[in-house]
């Protein structure tokens, strides 16, 4: 992993089975969101695939664009590219009713002193979409904070777990799965509700704000003492995916990778890359933020980058002071307040 280049080269490299999913996928990729921390890579990964399926289908990113490169980006990747506001409804009802839509809109951190705008945003908006895209199959990204904390034994929430949201964003998001359900009956549109926690890149996520404290020697909040983590590439692969097996009633599929991994013992592995003694405070709870993912390993197989993998990986971004984004996941909160 020596640049960002080099990162979203090996990230966007789509698998045999992604490419022969794409054969299988009747119709254009409308992502709606794709401004946000994942959505650049899971379009260059969707165009790669086609590509090298020898398909002529477009992959459409929708988003604001206000500032930035990313659109010129996009575009130079072959990927079309429409700047709208989704809460707009203008800009909404203009949007191309392409077959596959991937919803990778909302709003999560700034709730604390925001609500009204979250919830806007992650259930009044899908309400939207959803009429809009009423032909489509849908792929809806949700959380993994529509669980409960539960006991750390347990080994996280299956999708049969009952859902009991901690905090308004938590609480939104499950409005946002219940909006798209809603209308997934009444209009007979195929929806794949995708409950992911926690995507992992080198320039964010819950292993770099591990790594970064390591590196500097600055103390780890351990009393959420327990995560769960799966690298950006592997999460984007199984959302593309997802849109073969879209269904009413709506298919849940919790996203993450298979371990339960101690923040600890994290914090240790990486203090061994680095040469230091991690520096702990709190102690561990015996609840965490938990998923079982077993499901989608069982439809998409298991993640391709090892656990191993990413925290060598991220010692390395860390060590060489490589580009970040400044975003940070607040894995440690236990009372949904983002």
């Amino acid at each position: 992993m020596m640049d960002i280049e080099t990162l979203e080269e090996v990230m966007t490299v789509p698998s045999s089975e992604l490419i022969e999913d794409m054969k299988k996928m009747d119709g254009n990729i409308l992502i709606l969101g794709i401004g946000g921390k994942m959505g650049p890579t899971l379009a260059k990964m969707a165009k790669r695939a086609i590509d090298e399926a020898g398909l002529t289908k477009k992959v459409i990113g929708v988003s604001r664009f206000s500032s930035g490169s990313l659109q010129n980006e996009l575009e130079h990747d072959g990927i079309e590219t429409i700047a709208a506001d989704l809460m707009n409804d203008e800009d909404l009802h203009s949007l191309p009713k392409e077959k596959n839509v991937i919803y990778m809109a909302g709003n999560k951190f700034g709730t604390t002193g925001n609500e009204h705008v979250t919830w806007a945003m992650n259930s009044y908006l899908p309400g939207r979409v959803a009429e809009h895209f009423k032909d489509s199959r849908i792929v809806a990204f949700s959380t993994g904070n529509v669980y409960p904390l539960v006991p750390v034994l347990q080994g996280g929430c299956d999708e049969s777990h009952p859902v009991e949201p901690v905090g308004e964003y938590g609480q939104s998001s499950l409005g946002r799965e219940r909006v798209f359900t809603y209308f997934s009956y009444k209009n007979q549109t195929p929806l794949a509700i995708f409950r992911l926690n926690y995507a992992i890149d080198m320039r964010y996520g819950v292993l770099l704000e591990i790594a970064k404290s390591v590196f500097a020697s600055k103390p780890i909040d351990v009393t959420m003492g327990h995560v769960n983590v799966i690298w950006q590439g592997d999460a984007n692969e199984y959302a593309l995916r997802s849109l073969l097996i879209a269904n009413t009633p709506p298919e849940i599929i919790n996203v993450t990778g298979p371990e339960t991994l101690p923040v600890r013992w994290v914090a240790e592995e990486f203090g061994k890359l680095f040469g230091k003694e991690p520096v702990f405070v709190g102690i561990e709870q015996p609840t965490a933020l938990l998923n079982n993912a077993s499901k989608s390993h069982k439809l998409f197989g298991y993640p391709r980058v090892s656990i191993r993998e990413l925290i060598e990986w991220t010692a390395d971004w860390v060590a060489n002071e490589r580009e970040t984004i400044d975003k940070p996941t607040h894995f440690q909160e236990r009372k949904g307040q983002f």
